[in-house]
């Protein structure tokens, strides 16, 4: 059985991987064996991504890439199939999110957003499933997120791609069943990263965050989800063990999607 969750001589593909939850997921995979491979938008961010894995003992592959751009990615895929080899496992994680109300968000707002969270999985996607096809199978792993079930103020956007990316997901596992490529999802709850640490922080009086105290009355966990909370059903979804798993999202959330909420 522990064979099942190895993934020794595997290549993965983490997108926007210099931190945060897709290093977290990542450094889960080099645990298990797998050789990694992750991209950001600027060298600087590459640069401190390297970094990063060397101080945790993992040489991974760093590349700049703007996932948003087709003929990048064809590029960006093809020289790591030549430097590393072919991608077994992609994890779209790169992502953005902008909190304004609807009727304040321009177009052009809504767009990158789109563009970001569902377009670039599209794009990434499309360019590893032909390789994934003549090698025999593979996987790929959407970083969704509540939002693809639920709404909220101000992430219009957001939940829009989301939701999307909840749809192509089930997509691709639809298409691509077939030749053994496993899509799946994970679905994150509210995750302790430095982006979420102003939201979690002590008020002048001592007392909880406004948000803080929300999510935690809203999470049977009672708790923040930490990053590495995500990489053990990451590496389940990425391993032989769930060669049969198909157009599922997984969500990790502390029971959010599952709880109606204390009676104030």
């Amino acid at each position: 059985m522990e064979n099942k969750f190895s993934l020794k001589g595997k290549i993965a593909l983490v997108t926007g991987a210099s931190y945060g939850i897709g290093f977290a997921i990542a450094k889960g995979f080099a645990k298990a064996g797998a050789t990694i491979v992750f991209n950001d938008i600027k060298q600087e961010l590459v640069d401190k991504g390297l970094a990063a894995y060397e101080q945790e003992g993992i040489k991974a592959h760093g590349y700049v890439c703007d996932v948003t751009d087709e003929e990048q990615v064809n590029a960006f895929i093809a020289k790591v199939e030549k430097e590393v080899g072919v991608i077994d496992i992609l994890v779209n994680n790169a992502g953005i999110i902008k909190r304004i109300p609807m009727c304040e968000m321009s177009a052009k707002d809504f767009r990158q957003v789109i563009d970001v969270d569902l377009n670039a999985p599209f794009i990434v996607s499309k360019a590893v499933i032909p390789s994934m096809i003549k090698k025999g199978g593979g996987k790929i792993i959407n970083i969704c997120s509540m939002m693809s079930e639920l709404g909220r103020e101000t992430v219009s956007a957001y939940a829009a791609a989301k939701g999307g990316l909840k749809m192509l997901t089930r997509n691709i596992a639809s298409e691509y069943g077939q030749y053994n490529i496993q899509c799946n999802g994970i679905g994150p709850g509210y995750i302790a990263t430095p982006q979420t640490a102003p939201l979690r922080e002590k008020q002048a009086d001592g007392s909880r965050h406004p948000f803080d105290s929300f999510i935690i009355a809203k999470t049977p966990a009672a708790r923040w989800g930490d990053p590495e909370d995500l990489a053990g059903p990451a590496v389940f979804l990425a391993s032989e063990a769930s060669n049969f798993v198909n157009g599922h999202i997984l969500y990790v959330d502390g029971g959010i999607l599952a709880y109606i909420g204390k009676q104030p």
